[in-house]
């Protein structure tokens, strides 16, 4: 899951300062599940640009509508009868919502309304945190099932560093060393020689370091 948060109100009432008629675009997809951009969320931010423009003596027309997802294009096109109807429009998903948004509707001035965060999972109601950094060469299946890339904060692939200390990380004694994690989970199935195997140097070409990643599936591609 692709985990956001909102930007602050106030970052995203500056951006709208200009224009009286706004639209509040959500989506259905990841945002929504982690409390950040649903229809819920695109309620109360409208609610929000509304009461906050009022206390400036100013009147702001507020629109509401929210996609399956900004991610297909199939979804984006449904909105091409009622965009032009507003001068901007604020997208509350992923930061692939407002780039989708901007090439398809080039005349119109788009924002982001949420930061994009990382990929993760929900620890607990309201609690999300990072499990994947998008490597594009998954070797969890080494680490007991665990990710060092996205983990470690040193993405270490041979070892904890000289800094974990009671099996937490030496950035916040409230994160868990992965290496610590990782020991402790090939000990107890008996496969700690597992970690004897050097991990070679990783080839970051597969990784956003190599640039802007394309997937193309022949079987499904037109």
């Amino acid at each position: 899951m692709i985990v956001a948060e909102r930007k602050p109100l106030n970052d995203i009432v500056k951006m709208v300062e200009p224009y009286r008629k706004v639209l509040i675009l959500g989506c259905k997809g990841c945002v929504t599940v982690c409390n950040a951009g649903g229809v819920k969320e695109v309620g109360i931010l409208a609610s929000a640009l509304k009461i906050a423009a009022k206390k400036e003596g100013k009147e702001l027309i507020v629109g509401e509508r929210t996609l399956e997802r900004q991610c297909d294009p199939e979804y984006i096109e449904q909105v091409k009868d009622v965009i032009g109807e507003y001068e901007a429009v604020v997208s509350i998903a992923c930061g692939v919502g407002p780039q989708f948004l901007a090439e398809r509707y080039p005349e119109t001035d788009i924002f982001p309304g949420v930061n994009t965060e990382f990929m993760g999972g929900a620890l607990a109601h309201g609690v999300w945190t990072e499990r994947c950094a998008g490597c594009g060469a998954c070797l969890v299946h080494n680490f007991g099932g665990y990710c060092p890339i996205a983990r470690c904060s040193k993405s270490l692939l041979n070892g904890p560093c000289g800094g974990s200390a009671d099996g937490k990380c030496e950035i916040d004694k409230n994160v868990d060393c992965v290496w610590h994690l990782i020991v402790e989970k090939l000990t107890r199935q008996g496969k700690l020689d597992n970690l004897l195997q050097v991990q070679p140097p990783k080839s970051w070409t597969t990784a956003r370091d190599g640039g802007p990643r394309k997937v193309i599936r022949e079987d499904l591609a037109q």
